[in-house]
């Protein structure tokens, strides 16, 4: 029975990620595609804990501490990007 509801847990997080890819193309400004871009790192997240509870190991469990760390640097990055217009301040005074 657990089964069942891992699997369609995986499926609702797929649709999640196809609905975040679609706003990552067509989205209307950058801030819209950093956002989805984060969501579908989040959604990978659950997706490949999903599938360490369905194959029933803990092998898979240090991939989404290395894609969580990595979204978030990504995130971090894009959004200083935004803000300041470069990643490395080059001005020091």
């Amino acid at each position: 029975m657990i089964d069942v509801v891992i699997i369609f847990a995986m499926i609702v997080i797929a649709i999640s990620m196809m609905f975040c890819v679609y706003r990552l193309v067509v989205g209307p400004c950058v801030a819209d595609r950093v956002l989805a871009l984060d969501t579908i790192g989040i959604n990978l997240v659950a997706m490949v804990i999903m599938f360490s509870m369905y194959q029933d190991t803990q092998v898979y469990l240090d991939v989404p501490l290395i894609i969580a760390i990595l979204a978030f640097l990504g995130t971090i990055s894009m959004s200083k990007f935004i803000v300041g217009g470069g990643l490395v301040d080059r001005n020091r005074n």
